[in-house]
């Protein structure tokens, strides 16, 4: 798709939602989705508060049958006893990491890189090492083998959390370059394309090639290839400001000590994050999103063949969790969903749909650093998608005669982020 312009036509509502005809990731064989199970929903989200995030929220947004759609919220939105509400604005994390993917595929598209060449090519000169020949591929697969600069920063043996963001993340302003030259005197992890291991660097050279081949800063890059043109009006980008504009949830970060109170982490830089986590943006405005992008042509983002290899995944080693370009594949009991997930302090969301883009859940929690949170909040997605579990037969014994009954884990699904992050 040569010649691709930041003014490409975008139907917003209309395509969007009408997005089953056009689908470049097979609607035909996915089933509709299951009435959603309210009460499951609910209950799962009191866990997640239940664990210590003041609030939660699941917003389901089912497009094949709009009468599906549930909002449900839980707990409060700051600590101060406003209630959670699911229309303000919060930090999406690694969410992030989709809309940067979409940035690199427009340029695949238009021939401006080549995602099986180096990586080094389409960055400036001297950002990585003459002998590493990673390809943007591998990097997007998190299989390049690139270390996680985060790893410095928050010093996971060891210190405090809360005392490494005060320290190092909430007014620290990193330049991107720096990032990434943290990460590289690490060296390569491993041999590139042999092993997964997720690297939030990775997203940060992402970024940084989409600013290097455009000459265009990442910030408007994405307002005019993305927020505007799918009028994503309470999505930004605006690292290093450290504030949240508007009507926004107020993020906690939990102490390490659990006896020590939350910490108040909204305002922050996001600048050790950057491409790779720094979007602000709502619930209503990750649904369009997403079902813009997996519309694929028709949705305006990316072409049919660029949601093709977006959606080529390969498994990770966590179970029920595969990877492709900037989305995370997640089998789940009654089929496989398609998004991302994000933590940044004080922050959880978790933004998935059906692969034809009829069903969308966003889930929210506003606390992080804290793996019952990050863990309750991952399990909504299965009575959000799936609806009630079916009745479980009676227990039978086990054979060693112990009396415990089978577990059935079929429907839990491992939490994948790491949970400092």
């Amino acid at each position: 798709m040569a010649g691709i312009t930041i003014a490409r036509s975008v139907t917003t509502l209309t395509a969007t939602v009408a997005l089953m005809a056009g689908s470049a990731v097979g609607a035909s064989a996915v089933q509709s989705p299951a009435e959603p199970d309210v009460s499951g929903v609910r209950a799962a989200l009191q866990r997640v508060v239940d664990a210590g995030a003041p609030g939660a929220f699941a917003v389901i947004r089912d497009h094949g049958n709009p009468e599906r759609g549930r909002t449900l919220t839980v707990g409060k939105a700051d600590l101060g006893g406003r209630p959670m509400n699911a229309a303000l604005r919060f930090r999406v994390g690694s969410n992030s990491k989709m809309f940067t993917s979409v940035l690199v595929m427009r340029l695949a598209e238009q021939g401006r890189i080549d995602l099986d060449k180096p990586l080094r090519e389409y960055l400036p000169a001297g950002t990585l090492p003459e002998s590493w020949t990673i390809t943007a591929r591998q990097v997007m697969e998190h299989r390049a083998g690139v270390y996680d600069h985060t790893n410095d920063l928050l010093e996971q043996n060891g210190e405090e959390t809360t005392a490494a963001f005060e320290k190092r993340i909430r007014n620290n302003v990193y330049e991107p370059k720096d990032l990434v030259a943290m990460s590289v005197k690490h060296g390569l992890q491993y041999t590139p394309g042999t092993a997964y291991a997720y690297s939030n660097t990775d997203f940060v050279l992402m970024g940084l090639a989409a600013e290097h081949l455009t000459g265009r800063p990442y910030a408007e890059l994405l307002r005019e290839q993305i927020f505007e043109p799918l009028k994503l009006r309470q999505t930004t980008f605006t690292v290093p400001e450290k504030t949240i504009a508007g009507p926004h949830v107020t993020g906690y970060l939990t102490n390490d000590d659990r006896t020590k109170p939350l910490l108040d982490s909204t305002e922050q830089t996001a600048s050790w994050v950057w491409s790779a986590g720094g979007v602000v943006s709502s619930a209503p405005d990750l649904d369009r999103f997403m079902t813009a992008l997996l519309a694929g042509s028709s949705g305006g983002l990316v072409s049919d063949e660029s949601l093709r290899q977006m959606t080529s995944v390969l498994p990770t080693s966590t179970a029920k969790i595969s990877y492709g370009l900037g989305i995370r594949e997640i089998a789940l009991s009654c089929g496989k969903v398609l998004g991302h997930g994000g933590i940044v302090q004080g922050y959880q969301t978790q933004t998935f749909s059906t692969p034809d883009g009829k069903r969308t859940v966003v889930l929210f929690a506003n606390a992080s650093n804290n793996g019952a949170v990050t863990s309750g909040l991952t399990n909504t997605l299965e009575p959000a998608f799936c609806g009630k579990a079916p009745t479980a037969p009676a227990p039978r014994r086990s054979i060693t005669g112990n009396g415990n009954a089978d577990r059935d884990d079929s429907r839990r699904i491992p939490a994948v982020e790491d949970t400092r992050i």
